[in-house]
C-alpha cells in the first residue's frame, strides 16, 4: 500500500507551509535545498518540519492539506502542538453584534 504524507514546514520568516507528497523525506531534501529556487519555501531558508502525519489515500491527503492551507495559524499551531481537542474551537467564528 502507497502511502502519502501531509506536512507543515516552519520557514525562517516563522511563517508556515502546508504540503503533500508521497515520499516525505525526498521532499524536505528539496524543500532544505531550495531545488525549486522560485518556490515559497526556497526564499524563506532555513525551513524546519514541525508535522507531518501520514495516509494511505492520496485524495484524501490532498483534500486534508488544501484544508489545512486554510486554517488560522492558531488553529494550524494546536495541530502541530498536538492539541487536537482545540481545534474544534478554534474553528468557530467570533460574531460581533
Amino acid at each position: 500500500m502507497k502511502h502519502s504524507y501531509v506536512y507543515i514546514l516552519n520557514c525562517a520568516d516563522n511563517s508556515y507551509y502546508t504540503g503533500v507528497t508521497a515520499n516525505l523525506h525526498k521532499r524536505i531534501v528539496e524543500h532544505k535545498t531550495a531545488k525549486h529556487p522560485e518556490s515559497y519555501t526556497a526564499k524563506r531558508l532555513p525551513v524546519e518540519l514541525v508535522f507531518y502525519t501520514e495516509f494511505t489515500d492520496i485524495f484524501f491527503a490532498i483534500s486534508k492539506e488544501k484544508q489545512i492551507k486554510k486554517w488560522s495559524r492558531a488553529k494550524k499551531e494546536a495541530l502541530i502542538s498536538g492539541n487536537f481537542d482545540d481545534l474544534p474551537n478554534l474553528s468557530k467564528k467570533d460574531f460581533k453584534r
